[in-house]
């Protein structure tokens, strides 16, 4: 331990500044993790905790690059396979082993980031992200010295109290052999290839990504584990949404589930979106409904997953609706659909 540590522990405890006593303390335990020593790392840092120490909001105020995330406290629906992904990665991180980096990736919608929540949550960490878009700078080389700030200030977070998300990444670090702007794209590459190589075992980062093939294969080497999201079956995808619709019916008034001809509606669709457009489309099929039709809701969402102005009841008896089911996706009577039907 330096003398400085010592002189600025006592000062602070003079002077009754618990926040930078604390940080001091944790900068003290990285060093001794950083050196082997992670029993002793793990002895003052639960007599910090024992004690009733915090780190307020507060020591967030001043980083430049990291903004403080409320994360929902919610459940995440997610396929089995990538489910024990997602928890084997947050015990990795509670047993405090070596893996720290990972990343998330796949199409938009799949719930990388929305897993990332729900490791913070069950960790009960902070979780701080990280604003790519004011890193980047026109000016040649800035891109780059802000790459070195960042990682400075990710380094002085509190030990093991935070969880970095870097949402994202592609923003900043793409393939720097297809890059149009090689030589700049290659310094902030490099630089940030550099600075997760100083990374400090106890910063957790968790990086997402829907261009992983556009991403540069060092930084990629540089992940403990990568998690593809791109591993729902259309099994998973109809499960989810049900369970979406089940949730949205429960808070309107006026509304009856019908998971049989919700059911119809995916299954003749070529592609069924991922859970996060679902539950968008839900959410608005549900809320745009008319009231007076307790079925209204599922016209609208056919029309949004089939990108209809109205309906065509040919295509729907080819696909296999019953008339019950087209009168209620066309708003056209039994009878009238029987006789159009016969008509054809």
């Amino acid at each position: 331990m330096k003398k400085q540590s010592i002189v600025n522990l006592v000062r602070y405890h003079v002077e009754h500044n618990e926040e930078a006593f604390v940080s001091e303390v944790a900068g003290i335990a990285k060093e001794f993790e950083q050196n082997g020593d992670s029993i002793m790392a793990d002895y003052l840092m639960e007599l910090i905790s024992n004690a009733n120490y915090s780190v307020p909001q507060s020591s967030y105020k001043n980083l430049q690059y990291l903004t403080k995330v409320n994360y929902p406290n919610s459940s995440l629906l997610l396929p089995e396979i990538i489910e024990e992904d997602v928890l084997g990665i947050t015990r990795a991180i509670a047993e405090k082993t070596d893996l720290v980096k990972f990343l998330f990736y796949g199409s938009p919608g799949t719930g990388k980031t929305e897993s990332v929540y729900q490791i913070a949550r069950i960790l009960n960490r902070d979780l701080l992200r990280v604003d790519f878009e004011q890193m980047v700078d026109s000016r040649l080389g800035e891109t780059a010295k802000n790459v070195s700030i960042l990682f400075d200030e990710i380094n002085h977070l509190p030990y093991n109290r935070s969880i970095v998300l870097m949402d994202e990444i592609d923003a900043l670090v793409l393939d720097r052999v297809n890059s149009n702007d090689l030589r700049e794209m290659g310094r902030v590459t490099s630089a940030f290839i550099r600075e997760l190589d100083r990374l400090g075992d106890n910063i957790v980062i968790i990086a997402t990504t829907n261009l992983f093939r556009n991403l540069d294969k060092a930084i990629i080497r540089r992940f403990d584990a990568t998690v593809s999201f791109d591993r729902y079956s259309n099994d998973d995808l109809i499960a989810i949404a049900d369970e979406l619709l089940t949730s949205c019916l429960k808070k309107s008034a006026g509304t009856r589930q019908d998971l049989r001809l919700f059911h119809k509606i995916l299954r003749n669709l070529k592609t069924i979106p991922y859970p996060g457009d679902m539950k968008q489309i839900i959410k608005t099929s549900v809320a745009f409904s008319n009231q007076n039709n307790e079925y209204d809701y599922l016209r609208k969402i056919y029309l949004a997953l089939n990108d209809d102005k109205d309906v065509d009841i040919q295509k729907l008896s080819a696909e296999g609706y019953t008339t019950r089911e087209i009168e209620i996706l066309s708003r056209i009577p039994k009878s009238s659909v029987s006789r159009k039907l016969r008509e054809n």
